[in-house]
């Protein structure tokens, strides 16, 4: 991981005497943020919005919090209820400006990785589009039969209209000191989920040394928070997914375990839970792999998530494996998102 990236990281879970010079800047950033929000709320910038509803998927955050997990299960859960969902995104690491369209073969280093894993494991239409309002315009020309679209990330993308906002929350990072960038981790402050219509809190799959967290999340937003949390048990080949393993046939191996993402620690934690003897290589956010970055012993035993699998496959191994992982959330929490939607927008079939 960059060194740069991993100390902040860490100096962002306290507070420190560097923090201090930078709290003026962090004020100076609150009342920015402040004021755009206002400035859309009051109309003297413009908001637009689509013909269809925009469920909006973002943090607060800075880092991964798990939102990619929740829209592949929120675009599952809509389709099952009727809907023809879309998904739009910044296509953040890629160099595509957009609108431009997304499949499950796309290349990530033009349209971002997280955007082609959504593709691959949703074949929902997908639009990356710095400007997400055109990103979604350009969707809905493509794909008329669409009635719904579910905004990957884009919580502070107030150009663009949203019906329904749900903040995903780490359960583990939490808040970290609760200041604003550039002395914390915070994009807005955490008085924003207030305005939240769900607050979700991403527990990842230990059930022990995260439970603290949720009472991080303050009194006064819209309804108890959500807990969800992140499964996977199997494994499927990096060069050919038809192939499955279990950690049972992996165990008693050394293995090499690569994490490009917001924590890799939850990752390596979460194989280790699965009984796995691992040696941890973790690499930055969006990390644009070479075959050099996982040149290790010959014929080594590599796991990875699907998000890095996504940007390896022009050079995958036979002994490489991808853990997939899906989100466990309480039914009552779509069936309470499904009464915000339908009261207007409610599919003929549903």
């Amino acid at each position: 991981m960059n060194r740069v990236t991993a100390w902040f990281e860490r100096e962002w879970t306290r507070s420190s005497a560097w923090q201090f010079l930078l709290r003026p800047l962090s004020w100076l950033f609150s009342v920015l943020v402040s004021v755009r929000r206002l400035a859309y709320q009051r109309g003297w910038l413009t908001s637009k919005r689509l013909p269809v509803p925009v469920i909006v998927v973002g943090n607060i955050t800075v880092g991964g919090s798990g939102k990619t997990p929740l829209v592949i299960w929120l675009v599952e859960q809509l389709r099952v209820a009727g809907y023809a969902p879309g998904v739009i995104s910044r296509g953040y690491g890629g160099t595509e400006r957009g609108p431009f369209e997304v499949g499950p073969l796309s290349d990530p280093v033009e349209v971002g990785d997280e955007p082609v894993l959504i593709a691959a494991r949703t074949e929902a239409p997908l639009f990356v589009g710095r400007d997400r309002f055109v990103a979604g315009n350009a969707l809905l020309a493509a794909h008329p039969n669409c009635d719904v679209i579910v905004s990957d990330d884009g919580l502070q993308h107030y150009r663009l209209r949203r019906d329904i906002e749900i903040v995903v929350v780490d359960g583990q990072a939490g808040f970290g000191n609760v200041c604003l960038l550039p002395a914390g981790p915070l994009r807005e402050p955490v008085s924003r989920l207030r305005n939240a219509d769900f607050v979700v809190v991403n527990h990842g799959s230990d059930d022990h040394a995260t439970q603290s967290a949720q009472l991080a999340v303050p009194n006064g937003i819209s309804g108890k928070p959500i807990s969800m949390r992140l499964s996977g048990q199997v494994f499927y080949n990096a060069k050919d997914p038809n192939q499955h393993a279990l950690a049972a046939d992996l165990r008693h191996q050394v293995i090499h375990a690569v994490a490009g993402i917001g924590r890799p620690r939850r990752f390596f934690d979460h194989l280790r839970q699965l009984g796995l003897n691992i040696v941890e290589h973790p690499f930055p956010d969006h990390h644009a792999y070479r075959r050099d970055d996982l040149a290790f012993d010959t014929g080594a035993i590599v796991l990875m998530t699907e998000k890095d699998a996504v940007k390896c496959r022009a050079f995958a191994q036979e002994s490489w494996w991808v853990l997939a992982v899906s989100a466990q959330l309480d039914d009552r929490f779509f069936a309470n998102l499904l009464r915000k939607l339908r009261p207007t927008y409610g599919p003929q079939t549903a």
